[in-house]
């Protein structure tokens, strides 16, 4: 017997998935463009991704994201095949690859913020300078300095990203990863603040800032739980 495919049923199902991806594309493009508009990137520096199923949608190389449409969408499965799109994805595209073979990520968001970037020049881990460092998991750690792009960069990114959501690179930037984009984005916002807060306390003359020791971050976590709306 002949099996039978109702062509129907097809188009749908490939219609529903095409309209996935072009939602998961427009909103990875929001994203990006919102860490254009904060401050959080320069140019065409950093990059975001997001999670489809089996398919990494990933903003292109060198491209401005103000110019991004659309028509621009970039994928890769996660052995780093393009599938889609004819522009080439971003040159860390290791790096991200890396993340969501190793987590449960499903958006990954990298920038070279300002604070951050230059906390990664100072130190080898952010000191545990508010409550909201729980929320990252822990004292955020500052991975060994690799040429971007590479898989001695995103091996080092790993090690640092060990029971946390975000981690910083020496002399480049910061990676953060959520459950969506706006966690990834919303973690990497945060991370850049603490940052700033930790290099304008230290900066005063005289004074060293006070930190919070592991069951002030412990009780914080627990509290943070039950933080917003649900």
């Amino acid at each position: 017997m002949t099996e039978r495919t109702d062509p129907m049923t097809h188009s749908t199902e490939t219609a529903d998935g095409a309209g996935q991806l072009a939602a998961a594309w427009a909103a990875l493009v929001a994203t990006a463009r919102r860490t254009a508009d904060t401050g959080l990137v320069v140019g065409t520096s950093g990059n975001v991704s997001v999670r489809v199923g089996e398919l990494i949608l990933i903003t292109p190389s060198g491209v401005p994201y103000d110019r991004l449409g659309a028509d621009d969408t970039v994928a890769v499965d996660l052995d780093g095949r393009q599938v889609a799109g004819t522009l080439r994805p971003t040159s860390e595209l290791p790096l991200h690859l890396a993340v969501y073979r190793s987590t449960t990520a499903r958006a990954v968001v990298h920038t070279h913020a300002l604070h951050a970037t230059a906390v990664s020049t100072l130190v080898d881990e952010l000191p545990p300078v508010h409550y909201m460092t729980a929320e990252l998991g822990g004292p955020v750690r500052v991975a060994p300095y690799a040429l971007y792009g590479t898989e001695e960069l995103a091996a080092h990114m790993l090690d640092a990203l060990r029971d946390r959501t975000a981690c910083l690179l020496r002399n480049h930037g910061a990676v953060t990863y959520g459950a969506t984009l706006d966690q990834a984005y919303d973690r990497t916002a945060q991370l850049e603040w603490m940052s700033r807060l930790w290099l304008t306390a230290r900066s005063v003359p005289g004074l060293t800032p006070s930190l919070l020791g592991p069951a002030d971050l412990a009780a914080a976590r627990q509290q943070l739980k039950g933080y917003g709306q649900g």
